[in-house]
């Protein structure tokens, strides 16, 4: 049986790796390749780099510590590439093919694409035609508003015409590979995935669907796979939060008896015990 995916998701804002809560407050955490270096360590099944950069500046405006600047997205990617031993999908600011093509030859395996498919939906078939569908996956920001999902684009400034369900088929029927569906109510505030949400989608259509937005114990991991049909978890903030994060996640969720690949991570019970605010099934 295809087991279920545990993906961290790493945001980058003008070149510093970043926590999101509700799309509005950002909190630096530094760096963008260092938890990157973590994350390989860690095992995690897959990872997903969201640059949500508005100004266009990459530059961490410091040379200490050996922390390098770069100019632009491409360069981050090149350098994320090189410490990333699983595979990596990378969204924000794509606009043509040539964009998705500088992304995969310097290192991505697929990338997430949101606001430009919103406004061109060719733009997906066009794309899964030059790099297969399994490299092209659709962003779906929703936001509750009078009781329906509405689709936002332009990082969830801007609200469109699509509700999750309807733009998560039409992205399926132009050749989207997969979807990543995003919760902006419970984006950074640990109260666990909108499981309606997650699951409406995932039923809806037949290509792949991660969950993301709200993930603030292990539990809301189990919870969205034990009460969804979605095939993919993913969180952003979490991560940073325990050391070992992946492994811990991974080892609750599979002793559990649920599907996922077993944690590969060496680490004593002892130690397991000892993580902060985590305890051992």
């Amino acid at each position: 049986m295809k087991k279920n995916r545990l993906i961290p998701v790493l945001l980058l804002k003008n070149g510093f790796l970043v926590q999101s809560k509700e799309f509005s407050r950002y909190q630096n955490l530094g760096d963008p390749i260092t938890a990157v270096k973590r994350l390989s360590d860690w095992a995690c099944d897959e990872l997903i780099y969201l640059d949500i950069t508005r100004e266009g500046n990459y530059d961490l405006g410091r040379d200490d510590k050996g922390h390098p600047n770069r100019s632009n997205i491409i360069d981050i990617i090149r350098d994320v590439s090189k410490f990333c031993l699983m595979p990596i999908t990378f969204g924000g600011r794509i606009r043509s093919i040539e964009d998705i093509a500088l992304r995969i030859t310097n290192g991505a395996d697929k990338v997430a694409m949101n606001t430009w498919a919103l406004e061109d939906p060719r733009f997906i078939t066009e794309a899964a035609k030059e790099f297969g569908s399994q490299c092209i996956v659709i962003s779906i920001d929703a936001k509750l508003v009078d009781g329906k999902y509405i689709v936002m684009s332009h990082g969830g400034k801007q609200s469109t015409s699509y509700q999750a369900v309807q733009w998560a088929k039409q992205a399926e029927e132009c050749g989207a590979g997969e979807i990543l569906i995003n919760s902006i109510d419970r984006d950074g505030m640990k109260n666990g995935y909108d499981l309606e949400l997650i699951d409406t989608v995932s039923r809806a259509v037949k290509i792949p669907v991660i969950a993301l937005g709200g993930v603030g114990e292990w539990m809301h991991f189990a919870e969205a796979l034990e009460k969804t049909k979605v095939d993919a978890i993913a969180a952003a903030n979490i991560f940073h939060y325990y050391d070992q994060s992946v492994y811990v996640a991974k080892k609750f969720l599979y002793d559990r008896g649920l599907n996922v690949r077993p944690p590969d991570v060496i680490l004593s019970e002892s130690d397991f015990r000892s993580v902060k605010g985590v305890s051992a099934v």
